[in-house]
């Protein structure tokens, strides 16, 4: 994708990224929280989980490197190939996750409006158009986005009116605790984090950039959450194409799945093959191709019930790799690129991954993503500065 991006193609991007069946089915979690309850930690969550973006971009912007070229500065070479494969894997999972939730809820309108029922072809169908999508290049990136994503905008206030139009849905009690409604809030934006860069590296302006990939996100992605609140409140269901086709509504629906999946599950594709860039060094557009494909097959197959597990993996990989990267290219200012490896960075990581699962017992109000990255970026502060003549680089 050679091309310069626009604020407002940035913002466009975000907006699209965010627009989908899985954020709503994310939201659908929080129901137990009620609905005051849930608002909350569904927006604290998000624009905490948002400012993970801001930094890593400006680093992408700074260095016009992708995310995972970024990684280098702070583990080396094979630090970086570490993440990248990582990467690839969380990806690839995603792209699985939207082509099944996809694919269940075009079924589903299908079957009910036309009696067909082939949920494996839509899986298929739905991954083919996301092929076509990367295969448009830039023109189907700045021109083609930006036309859906309007169309998305007008497709979901209108599930919006119909999922509302009753009023607010009751408050209930028990259930999923505050700081893990935080957490999961946070989580989404930051599965993004390795890929920000890919994009704020062909930005035209740092600051305008910036500010377009935090409003972007944090407005499109704390909106699918309420939606999916909403109506796992007032429906006792997680898909809101269901109310849409009990309100006659199904074609709406069928438009909005298949380009909210589509916008997304594109960044997710190409983001990956960005990442195996990093590692075999290939043209990313053929790769995007290849692991679109990929992505096909393992959406027949990914087990959807360890979808929250997915996403704390998610959190205590990418949340200590943040506060690593961030702490060594804003205050120490290294450039590790010509070495292997960072034993600093990397024994640092490795501390926050294992951090990160104890916190989470402890359920703090504030999530687990934000105090591991602090105490991740201290402790490696403090292996930089406690460095040995036995530590450093290989």
């Amino acid at each position: 994708m050679k091309t310069k991006i626009t604020s407002r193609s940035m913002f466009m991007l975000w907006v699209g990224a965010a627009v989908s069946m899985a954020e709503i089915m994310t939201g659908a979690l929080y129901a137990p929280m009620g609905f005051k309850s849930g608002l909350v930690a569904i927006l604290v969550g998000h624009a905490l989980g948002c400012s993970f973006l801001v930094p890593a971009g400006i680093i992408g912007y700074r260095e016009k490197a992708g995310s995972m070229e970024t990684t280098r500065y702070a583990f080396g070479k094979y630090g970086s190939y570490l993440f990248s494969a990582l990467n690839v894997l969380q990806l690839m999972g995603w792209t699985a996750i939207m082509l099944i939730v996809a694919g269940r809820s075009l079924n589903s309108i299908s079957n009910n409006l036309w009696g067909f029922d082939n949920y494996y072809l839509w899986v298929i169908v739905t991954g083919l158009l996301v092929i076509l999508w990367l295969y448009s290049g830039s023109y189907g990136f700045n021109v083609i986005n930006n036309i859906a994503v309007v169309m998305l905008f007008i497709f979901s206030f209108v599930m919006s009116y119909v999922i509302f139009k009753g009023g607010i849905p009751s408050d209930c009690a028990g259930g999923m605790s505050f700081g893990e409604g935080v957490e999961t809030a946070v989580i989404m934006p930051l599965s993004w984090l390795p890929m920000v860069s890919d994009y704020t590296k062909m930005a035209e302006s740092e600051k305008k950039s910036s500010i377009a990939t935090w409003t972007g996100y944090f407005l499109g992605s704390s909106w699918m959450y309420i939606i999916g609140l909403a109506t796992g409140l007032a429906y006792g269901v997680d898909d809101p194409t269901q109310v849409m086709l009990a309100a006659g509504m199904g074609v709406i629906a069928m438009g909005i799945v298949i380009m909210s999946t589509v916008t997304t599950t594109f960044l997710d594709v190409y983001s990956s093959a960005s990442s195996l860039a990093n590692i075999i060094k290939g043209d990313e557009r053929r790769l995007s191709l290849v692991m679109g494909a990929v992505g096909v097959v393992i959406a027949l197959i990914f087990p959807m019930d360890q979808y929250q597990n997915f996403l704390y993996a998610i959190g205590s990989v990418f949340a200590p790799l943040f506060a690593v990267l961030v702490t060594d290219y804003f205050i120490f200012k290294t450039d590790m690129r010509d070495t292997n490896i960072s034993v600093e960075a990397m024994a640092a990581w490795m501390i926050g991954v294992v951090l990160y699962y104890v916190i989470l017992d402890l359920k703090i109000p504030i999530g687990v993503s934000i105090p591991d990255a602090l105490i991740t970026g201290l402790v490696y502060a403090f292996l930089r500065k406690a460095r040995s003549p036995y530590s450093g680089y290989f």
